[in-house]
């Protein structure tokens, strides 16, 4: 049975590199066999408030969608900019918003400890940088790729497969960023075996 793949393009703005990584991605995961589903932060309506998990807003219909497509999907990928350390505002309030306690998670009622309600499904997050990756590895420990692999996947069950930051965009060549788009189609395909 071929995997259902959910692609999340996290950019805020149409038309970036982040939508040309997730277009290969598409290609790759489809040319093998893959059902997707994809939702482009860029197209997405939504009150991106976030007051703590009391007296929340109810979700919009956008990212009731968004919920909808982690819940039927085998496996996600997320692409998107690194940004002062870590995603952009919006996306992180997708986030905030969407991967909500009984949804994600459940604590236990007394201790620490939590279930991960996202348990069986596999993850890859694809990040495009400014900050050359060497750079951000030796001198900031990789805040983005830490955040993604154990705050977001880890937590709420997401095994996550790759975890990858393309960088430095802008001092890349042509040749450079053609060659994370064709790593990404083959990462598409991979995904959907």
């Amino acid at each position: 049975m071929p995997k259902k793949i959910f692609i999340w393009v996290a950019h805020p703005k149409a038309a970036s590199l982040c939508e040309g990584i997730a277009d290969a991605y598409q290609t790759g995961a489809e040319a093998a066999g893959s059902e997707v589903r994809r939702m482009d932060l860029s197209a997405m309506t939504f009150d991106p408030t976030f007051d703590g998990y009391k007296g929340m807003l109810p979700l919009e219909p956008d990212l009731q969608a968004w919920q909808d497509a982690v819940s039927w999907a085998d496996h996600v990928l997320f692409v998107h900019p690194y940004w002062w350390g870590a995603m952009p505002t919006k996306a992180k309030a997708v986030l905030d918003r969407a991967l909500l306690p009984g949804f994600a998670y459940k604590y236990h009622r007394k201790g620490v400890k939590w279930d991960k309600l996202l348990s069986g499904k596999t993850a890859d997050a694809i990040i495009t940088a400014d900050t050359p990756t060497f750079i951000d590895t030796l001198l900031y420990n990789k805040p983005a790729r830490r955040v993604i692999k154990n705050q977001v996947f880890g937590f709420c069950g997401l095994k996550a497969k790759n975890v990858l930051q393309f960088g430095s965009v802008k001092l890349a060549s042509d040749k450079k960023i053609n060659g994370w788009i064709t790593r990404a189609g083959k990462l598409g395909a991979q995904a959907a075996a």
